[in-house]
């Protein structure tokens, strides 16, 4: 036992490094796709203090920009399944580039529409464009960094996720208080901007069916600035270049491929249990503008700033659950004899990744019914301001961390896909999100705040045993879909072999003597070969 254990490590050190880049540089690429994902939830949330202002001067009810809102997450849930196939294909840099040029384009128009029609169309575009840009983040930190430290890089490419929320309404709030609802998208237009040319001078590819673990030269169109001047100045450096750390993908990228993830038994149950985590939390947090105003009496800048504390505590989670989930699969490595090699990638066969990640997740759903049923009471009987914000942020904290637990399973078993299975999760979020917004003020009207936080979260702790459910039998699913895989990646190469042989024969029939068709086959020289040593 102990010496397989020992071939095993010596063979993981023999394998090439899972990336070339440098610590630093991976967290400065990581740090650089989670602002990028920032514009997605921040337009979002920095709209919502200018919707009174827009329905007066489109001259049309509040109700009805409300559908805007709706509008957007609809998109902002199909967008990334596109963008996020695309990339896992193609590439992370050609994927950020076209977020942004829509993105670009959607603010340009958004600030100058002056009609319903087109403020709902701009907003679709908006959204299209900015909402690939949350899978792409995953997607990056995936490429970069092995499941032993995915925790806290996943932590630090959410973190843009995490203060959109937050930011936005702040940033909404005083823009439309000072220079009206237009400079919102001006801002924005300045902030895509900013980012673009971010990407274009130093954003490097980092998908590994690109570039693999970093040594493989991408496109020259594909390759940013500040590299093609370090490549002109170091050209007589020579860089060892790794085929074999290439993630193969042999089919063309497929919008629907991100809803297979979710016919799959235990990434459906990840997906499902987060989506509806995600609208409950989201339709108390929708819903939480209007109640300030209502029960403090706030106005759009005073209930933007109340919006700080959930954003500090989305923040603090992602070091907090981050360091929590990478020691956790430190421990459980250990125990089992796996060695943790730096930047070395460990295999699953053996390894128990849902105990590994759940034993973080469970609680912290556990405490999350508990936050946002208090946060719910709280608000329900009007206490003092403390009470609300104190809430908040451990709701923020916990719900948030959550969200990244379950998000990092989600990628450990999709390893191969992980921009698809975060557009998977980002689709059912967004989705679920949708209604829940929909119907969370109609039901804070009809039976309270508190007792819609009660309800909340009683629907979160009636449906765990989901999250059980993977902790017990995903390492079966996960051996049983591996099985799978493999037989068809085996009739692949097959069909791929008779292909082969197809081309290399050549079948001719030339004209004899006597004037009659001959049936001989010629073989090309490979072919001969191939035929001799079988027919010796």
């Amino acid at each position: 036992m102990e010496q397989k254990k020992l071939e095993e490590a010596a063979q993981e050190l023999q394998e090439p490094p899972y990336t070339i880049f440098s610590e630093r540089y991976k967290v400065f690429t990581v740090i650089i796709a989670s602002f990028a994902a920032l514009i997605s939830p921040i337009s979002a949330s920095i709209y919502y203090p200018a919707l009174d202002p827009l329905a007066a001067d489109l001259h049309v009810k509040v109700s009805t920009i409300n559908l805007t809102i709706t509008v957007y997450m609809i998109f902002q849930g199909l967008a990334p399944t596109f963008i996020g196939s695309i990339s896992d294909k193609n590439g992370r840099r050609p994927a950020y580039l076209i977020c942004f040029f829509l993105y670009l384009c959607a603010n340009i128009g958004l600030a100058l529409q002056t009609s319903y029609p087109a403020l709902v169309c701009l907003r679709c575009l908006q959204s299209a464009g900015s909402s690939g840009t949350v899978a792409l983040a995953s997607g990056t930190a995936a490429d970069l960094v092995t499941r032993a430290e995915r925790g806290k890089y996943i932590g630090y490419a959410s973190m843009g996720v995490a203060l959109g929320p937050a930011l936005g309404p702040v940033i909404g709030g005083l823009l439309t208080h000072f220079l009206g609802w237009r400079s919102i998208f001006w801002f924005l237009t300045i902030l895509c901007g900013i980012m673009l040319l971010i990407m274009v001078i130093a954003f490097p590819e980092t998908s590994r069916s690109v570039v693999g673990n970093g040594s493989i030269p991408p496109q020259k169109w594909n390759v940013p600035l500040i590299r093609l001047i370090q490549q002109r100045l170091e050209r007589s450096s020579h860089q060892e270049i790794d085929t074999q750390t290439i993630t193969h993908r042999y089919r063309r990228p497929n919008p629907l491929e991100a809803l297979s993830l979710a016919l799959q038994k235990e990434t459906g149950m990840l997906l499902t249990f987060s989506a509806l985590m995600y609208a409950g939390y989201f339709g108390v947090l929708s819903s939480l503008p209007s109640q300030l105003a209502r029960k403090y009496d706030f106005n759009s800048l005073q209930i933007g700033l109340c919006f700080i504390p959930y954003g500090f505590g989305s923040v603090t989670s992602r070091w907090t659950v981050g360091t929590l989930t990478d020691r956790n699969f430190r421990r459980h490595a250990k125990k089992l004899g796996i060695a943790i090699v730096k930047n070395r990638q460990q295999r699953l066969q053996d390894f128990p990744i849902e105990t590994a990640r759940l034993e973080i997740a469970l609680p912290m759903v556990y405490l999350s019914c508990i936050c946002v049923m208090t946060f719910g009471w709280v608000m329900e009987h009007q206490t003092n301001l403390a009470g609300p914000l104190i809430t908040l942020f451990f709701t923020g904290n916990m719900v948030t961390g959550s969200f990244s637990a379950i998000n990092t399973l989600v990628v450990d078993i999709n390893v191969k896909t992980p921009a698809t299975a975060t557009a998977a999760s980002n689709l059912f979020r967004c989705l679920f999100g949708a209604g829940a917004v929909a119907a969370a003020v109609p039901l804070i009207e009809r039976i309270g705040m508190g007792w819609m936080g009660t309800f909340i979260a009683a629907l979160w702790l009636v449906l765990s045993p989901m999250l059980w459910c993977v902790w017990f039998y995903g390492r079966g699913w996960r051996d049983e879909k591996a099985a799978k895989d493999d037989q068809r990646e085996k009739e692949r190469m097959e069909r791929e072999k008779g292909n082969d042989v197809e081309k290399v024969v050549n079948v001719a029939q030339p004209m004899n003597a006597k004037g009659e068709w001959s049936s001989t086959v010629q073989l090309s020289g490979s072919a001969q070969s191939s035929a001799s040593k079988e027919g010796k």
